[in-house]
């Protein structure tokens, strides 16, 4: 299970509109049946600003995102994961 999936030119567009955080705590809600706390909403607009900037830097248009990925059979969560292909188009993910 992940709170957001998609591709990185979405997510550029979803942080710059302030979109981001609103998307994550609506789909934190349909999961777990509570809302996520003021800090943690906080924490995804601050961060996620900053993930946005590098994604727009390095130019990483052509790969898929996943934000807050329950790892199977735990509680935890990564907070970001890159998923598409290298040149010799094998599927590689980065945490």
């Amino acid at each position: 299970m992940e709170l957001y999936n998609g591709h990185i030119d979405h997510f550029i567009e979803d942080t710059t509109q302030n979109r981001i955080s609103s998307e994550l705590s609506t789909a934190f809600f349909n999961y777990y049946g509570y809302n996520p706390s003021p800090a943690e909403k906080m924490s995804w607009t601050n961060s996620l600003r900053c993930v946005k900037d590098v994604f727009q830097h390095t130019g990483l248009h052509d790969h898929g995102i996943m934000l807050e990925y329950q790892l199977p059979l735990s509680s935890r969560r990564l907070d970001c994961m890159i998923c598409g292909t290298d040149e010799r188009e094998a599927g590689n993910a980065v945490i």
